[in-house]
């Protein structure tokens, strides 16, 4: 069974470095660009990972954090943040979510695939 990874980011191009780095394993990488539709799609896909970034507009990477922490069939999928934000106060409430972990943007593939080895198997693809 391949490893589900969901990276909820208002950003293409974020996205698609993450899909690209996950490529040489069996990995499915979805995305969403928005916190409702990553919220969606986290529903209806049942990702084992979620990358969320924390600043997006409409509804944040906090708030879109608090939506999948209250929606039972989710509340338990590990989430790291992806997030060029230094505002303590912002991570303290991130760290009262239960986040995995953080990523700070801009990230290297390799942060993305140590981090994600640590939290879900990773496995190279046949």
């Amino acid at each position: 069974m391949s490893t589900k990874i969901l990276t909820v980011d208002d950003s293409k191009m974020v996205r698609m470095i993450v899909a690209n780095t996950f490529k040489p394993y069996d990995c499915e990488v979805l995305g969403a660009g928005d916190g409702g539709e990553g919220v969606e799609v986290a529903i209806k896909e049942q990702p084992h990972l979620i990358f969320l970034d924390i600043t997006m507009p409409v509804l944040d990477g906090l708030q879109t954090l608090q939506k999948i922490r209250a929606t039972p069939e989710i509340a338990g999928i590990p989430v790291v943040m992806l997030t060029a934000e230094s505002d303590g106060q912002r991570l303290s409430a991130a760290d009262a979510l239960k986040v995995s972990g953080y990523i700070p943007k801009p990230f290297k593939p390799e942060q993305l695939i140590e981090l994600t080895a640590k939290i879900v198997p990773l496995n190279p693809r046949a």
